[in-house]
């Protein structure tokens, strides 16, 4: 079993990516990319495989991976997401998938579902359902993990542009979030409020280790003192797109 992570490189119309909840300000193309490189740098320095999927220019937010697939043990959900402009997406993501030697499956029409909206904890998985997953995504996602073993638990999300803007959680399976982000945070059973709207998103690298946004240092501290080793990195031309640390990646644990 190895543990891969893949990437898409921030293409040239960057600047065009979609923004919804906040306001729309100019993106630095080349400090993004050099952003994205110290992301890319921080995976592999924690023992993570780097497999880049390959680029689509064409759409300016293919460079937040996550949104085209779900991934469960070693079953890869393709997505359809909630706007038009990144269903093109998908294609690259598959053929990636296909080379690791992944399952794959597919959410279709009328659904939709963006990775971004899909929490997984143990065997629970939660979905956002909100403006980019409609009901019928989650009825598709439940399908076809329920006989593998999930537990898919629909939240509504009214107040962010995804799930995973407003919530993750840690690998003691705590949930933490920004309050005035979480519609229900009763929904998590253990939920633990974070202090800053970007200390939200946090990227498990290992039982011990994260990976969170340099946004966020008070965070990152309460979280140093929980116990856990906390890597900082600098996303904050992906913020202006309302993306965070867990949009730029897709860890997939499969046969390889």
């Amino acid at each position: 079993m190895s543990t891969i992570a893949l990437v898409r490189r921030p293409g040239p119309g960057l600047d065009s990516g979609l923004v919804e909840n906040i306001e729309k300000v100019h993106v630095d193309l080349d400090a993004a990319r050099e952003q994205w490189e110290g992301y890319v740098a921080a995976l592999k320095d924690h023992g993570w495989s780097v497999v880049e999927v390959e680029a689509a220019d064409d759409c300016p937010d293919a460079v937040f991976v996550e949104d085209s697939v779900v991934m469960f043990r070693n079953v890869a959900v393709l997505t359809r997401p909630g706007a038009d402009e990144r269903k093109p997406e998908i294609e690259g993501t598959r053929r990636a998938l296909e080379e690791l030697g992944c399952s794959i499956n597919a959410i279709k029409a009328p659904g939709t579902l963006d990775g971004g909206d899909v929490l997984k904890v143990g065997d629970t998985v939660y979905v956002g359902r909100g403006g980019r997953t409609n009901a019928e995504g989650v009825a598709q996602l439940r399908s076809i993990l329920t006989p593998l073993g999930a537990r898919v638990v629909a939240v509504p999300v009214t107040q962010v542009l995804h799930l995973k803007t407003a919530v993750t959680a840690l690998p003691d399976g705590t949930v933490i979030g920004y309050p005035d982000f979480v519609d229900e945070p009763g929904i998590f059973g253990r939920f633990t409020a974070v202090p800053e709207p970007h200390g939200t998103a946090v990227v498990c690298l290992s039982e011990t280790d994260l990976l969170i946004s340099a946004s966020a240092p008070r965070t990152a501290q309460m979280l140093r003192e929980r116990g856990y080793r906390v890597t900082e990195v600098a996303i904050s031309e992906f913020e202006k797109l309302e993306g965070c640390p867990t949009c730029l990646s897709v860890r997939v644990r499969c046969l390889v």
